[in-house]
């Protein structure tokens, strides 16, 4: 059951107090990021349909591996992991109030996304060139169009994490439990798991 907090009088000065809003326990910013994350994990999920029914009807449909660079790409894989490993520590500082930390320890995630988009740039160069192109075939095609949107969200997350780490660096953020740095890590957290599926099901399966 949602519960709206509106500004209230104090009881003994008579001043107004305003608190933010809440559905239940989460405020309201929360809420909307796990709206906004449901239905964008449900356009992943079509993607991730359309590239498993593409690749059942195509018999001449190739291995990922003796294309792809595996190994590489577990290295993005390993940092981008890591990356939400050092949100989760950004966090735990926001809270305690540690501004200087928080926004340290996200900048080293925000960092962790761009090394992350630098070696899809890279690895999009060294596929171009081997002539693994979009009017190549169907999988090349869906490979571009599933990656790129991830890669897509990553630097939505990048620039998230920067100016979230600006405004914590300006003391800004930290109210209310650093409510602000928790949204921020929940649209993160998401698009790492995301990567996970994607990396399973496009270049390892």
């Amino acid at each position: 059951m949602s519960t709206l907090r509106a500004a209230t009088p104090a009881p003994a000065t008579g001043r107004t107090i305003h608190t933010e809003p809440t559905f239940g326990a989460a405020t309201t910013g929360k809420v909307g990021m796990w709206i906004f994350l449901i239905t964008d994990a449900m356009t992943f999920g079509g993607l991730l349909i359309a590239y498993g029914i593409l690749r059942a009807g195509n018999t001449q449909w190739p291995t990922p591996s003796s294309v792809l660079g595996i190994r590489f790409t577990a290295v993005m894989t390993f940092v981008l992991i890591c990356s939400s490993l050092t949100m989760v520590i950004a966090l735990d500082w926001a809270k305690k109030g540690n501004a200087k930390l928080a926004a340290k320890w996200l900048a080293i995630t925000a960092g962790g996304g761009l090394f992350f988009l630098c070696g899809q740039v890279y690895e999009y160069s060294h596929l171009i060139r081997e002539g693994f192109t979009l009017p190549s075939g169907n999988f090349p095609a869906s490979f571009y169009v599933v990656t790129s949107f991830h890669g897509a969200h990553v630097f939505t997350g990048v620039c998230y994490l920067l100016v979230t780490a600006l405004g914590v660096a300006r003391g800004k953020h930290l109210e209310r439990g650093a409510n602000f740095v928790e949204i921020t890590g929940l649209f993160w957290h998401f698009v790492d798991l995301i990567w996970i599926l994607v990396f399973t099901f496009v270049y390892l399966i």
